[in-house]
Formats: structure tokens, C-alpha cells, sequence
């Protein structure tokens, strides 16, 4: 377990502090998950596991977030690798800026800072990826320093602690919260701990939908359960609708290895390789229709082409269902031509050394299974 040292909690700015403080860092010492970027103070391996987490849940960050520290244990690691070496260990977490954002942001600390994290939140806004929510979050966790990091859970809490109504992600709702959780952070010792016990709570119990007033150390001062409407805090942000996409895919097999793209500028993602689309309407894709315009845009004569099946892939507000055709080449050029974009033929049991998107795992585990 992470090892902060005790809390005074007789004061904090603005003269907030006492039992709300007690009440619930005693609950976050007997309730918190054991995570294991809880177990350690370096302001490195806390600065990955904060750029993993965004936009992505825990669970799929635990094993990544130790097996990418097994492979760059340190900034100068990280620092000296090669993008597609990032690249290909951030191979499913999507949001694949975050990645490149995080590699960038270690050359900065190993050619501006000497190779030592800043403990500074104003230095640490200064890197490649890093916002105030990370900011903040880098220098109170890994520091002690007295800054409020603020995420979606902490804004929730805050907002039914003092019935502050409003978009908490933006406007004059989110600052409101912002100076709240100024007030509120610790200023003499313990700031990482407090913040993490706020967070924690509204993962936990603090939830959007059927918060568990019951379980909570500090419903007797929260405003929103005494008026017994939780729910109702923070309110409604703005809601953004996925657009829908349907797009065909070609896995196509030559002697055990299959052809992956190298997605070029401005394509998403940029710079992984997939299993190539094929522009064909998804709802007019037939094998027929699918050998007959691999041959055409490739030069490549397949045979066996059948529909495997569908993957459904999510990239920010596209919400992409992907229809997946394989098939075997028989006949043709030994790769497409130059202009097509780059291409590489690889085995399913080496794809963990290329940088390759969410969708193209989720193909190659349908492969798999044929």
C-alpha cells in the first residue's frame, strides 16, 4: 500500500477541515482498492499510470501500466525508445495521442529537467500531455504538494457535498468546484492522500446513478443527501451522440502471415497498422464483391473468402462497427505497390511487436478462433 505519512487535519485553507477530513481518509485506509501505482512515490511510474487512466478504465490499466514500466522502467527509458516501440506496448488502450503525448513529455524531463519529474504543478503543465487535472495530480500524489486535481469523480462528490448545479466539466459550474476543492485540499501534509480518498469515493460509492448514501463516511455533511436528492448533482453536461460507422475489412493470409497498413498522416489512428479497409458500402459487401476488388486494387487473386464476422470499435465520438472478410492469396505481387501506403505481412504471434490499433486485436482474436 501506498505509504503517506499522517494527516493533519485541524486545518486547511479557508478553516474547511475536522471530521469531514477524519471521516473520510479513515474510510479510504480500510476501503481503497489496492492499485499498484498506490504502492509507490515515484513521480515517474505515478505520471504514466495518470496519462493511462484517462478516458480508460482500471481494470484494463493494471497490466499494461506494469508491463510498460517492465520495458521503461524510468524516464531515460522511455526517452531513448523508438515511437513504434511505444507505440506497439500502448497497442489497445487506445487514444493513441496519450502515448506519443507521454514519450514527448519523458524527452522533456530528460533533456530540460535532467531526467527528474518537476514536483512543480506550473513545470509539470509545461510538458507534452500534461493538463491541470494530470498536473495536479503528479505533483499532490507524488509530492505532497497542495494542489486539487479534479476528475469526473471528485466533481461529482464535491458537487452533492455543496449542491453546485451545472456542467462540471466547463463554465462557471466547473469553476465553482475548482475553488471548492482548493479550499478543501490539505496544506500542511497529506494533500496526495486527501485527494486520492475524494476520488476514491466517487468511484466507489459517490456514483452517478444509485449513489450509496448509506455507505458513505461523510453523508451527515453532504447538502445533497440531506435534501435526499444526490442525483441531481452536479446536472446534466452536454451530451454528445456517437456517429455511427459500418466499414469492411480485408484479412488477407499468404503462407501463414497476414497484410497489415500502416495508417498514414491524418488518418485515425495515426501511424498503427490494421488489417486495410476496403471501399466497399457495408451493406453491399459480399466475399464475391470483396475478392473481386482485392484483385483489382492489389493485383492479388485470393480464394476462400468468406465474412469471419464483426468487431465493434469505439474511437472518441465514432461509434464503428467493422465487418471482417478472410481470406487466402494464391496468386499475385509479393506486396501492393508503394503507392497504396505501407504495408507489412506479419504472423498473428508476432502482432505484439507492432504499434496496431484496439480493432485490429480484436480481428486478429476472431483469427484465431476460426
Amino acid at each position: 500500500m501506498l505509504a503517506f505519512g499522517p494527516m493533519r487535519t485541524k486545518t486547511t485553507a479557508g478553516g474547511i477541515g475536522g471530521d469531514r477530513h477524519r471521516s473520510l481518509l479513515a474510510w479510504y485506509r480500510r476501503h481503497r482498492r489496492d492499485l499498484p501505482w498506490r504502492r509507490t512515490r515515484d513521480p515517474y511510474a505515478i505520471l504514466v499510470s495518470e496519462l493511462m487512466l484517462q478516458q480508460t478504465r482500471v481494470a484494463v490499466v493494471e497490466d499494461r501500466w506494469r508491463r510498460f514500466l517492465e520495458r521503461f522502467p524510468d524516464v531515460e527509458a522511455l526517452a531513448g525508445a523508438s515511437a513504434d516501440d511505444v507505440l506497439a506496448l500502448w497497442s489497445g488502450l487506445g487514444y493513441y495521442r496519450r502515448a506519443r503525448q507521454l514519450h514527448a513529455a519523458a524527452r522533456a524531463i530528460r533533456d530540460r529537467h535532467g531526467g527528474r519529474v518537476p514536483a512543480e504543478a506550473a513545470r509539470l503543465r509545461e510538458l507534452p500531455g500534461v493538463g491541470a487535472y494530470t498536473a495536479a495530480a503528479v505533483a499532490s500524489i507524488a509530492f505532497d504538494r497542495p494542489e486539487p486535481p479534479v476528475d469526473g469523480n471528485a466533481a461529482r462528490v464535491l458537487a452533492r457535498w455543496f449542491r453546485l448545479r451545472g456542467d462540471a466539466r466547463s463554465g462557471p459550474a466547473a469553476r465553482r468546484l475548482a475553488r471548492r476543492a482548493a479550499e478543501l485540499v490539505p496544506r500542511d501534509g497529506g494533500a496526495g492522500e486527501w485527494n486520492q480518498a475524494l476520488m476514491e469515493l466517487g468511484a466507489l460509492v459517490c456514483l452517478p446513478r444509485r449513489p450509496r448514501c448509506g455507505a458513505c463516511p461523510v453523508a451527515s455533511s453532504c447538502g445533497a443527501a440531506a435534501e435526499g436528492r444526490p442525483e441531481r448533482y452536479p446536472g446534466p453536461g452536454r451530451a454528445t451522440r456517437p456517429v455511427r460507422e459500418s466499414v469492411v475489412r480485408a484479412a488477407l493470409e499468404r503462407n501463414g502471415r497476414w497484410l497489415l497498413r500502416r495508417n498514414g498522416a491524418g488518418e485515425t489512428p495515426e501511424g498503427l497498422f490494421e488489417f486495410p479497409a476496403l471501399p466497399c458500402p457495408s451493406g453491399r459487401a459480399t466475399p464475391a464483391a470483396v475478392a473481386r476488388l482485392v484483385e483489382r486494387r492489389w493485383g492479388w487473386r485470393v480464394e476462400d473468402c468468406r465474412e469471419l464476422g464483426t468487431v465493434r470499435h469505439q474511437i472518441l465520438a465514432r461509434s464503428i462497427l467493422v465487418r471482417v472478410f478472410a481470406a487466402r492469396v494464391v496468386a499475385g505481387p509479393a506486396m501492393p505497390p508503394r503507392s497504396a501506403g505501407t504495408f507489412r505481412r506479419v504472423a498473428l504471434s508476432r502482432l505484439s511487436e507492432l504499434p496496431v490499433s484496439g480493432a485490429t486485436l480484436k480481428i486478429a482474436r476472431l483469427l484465431a478462433r476460426r
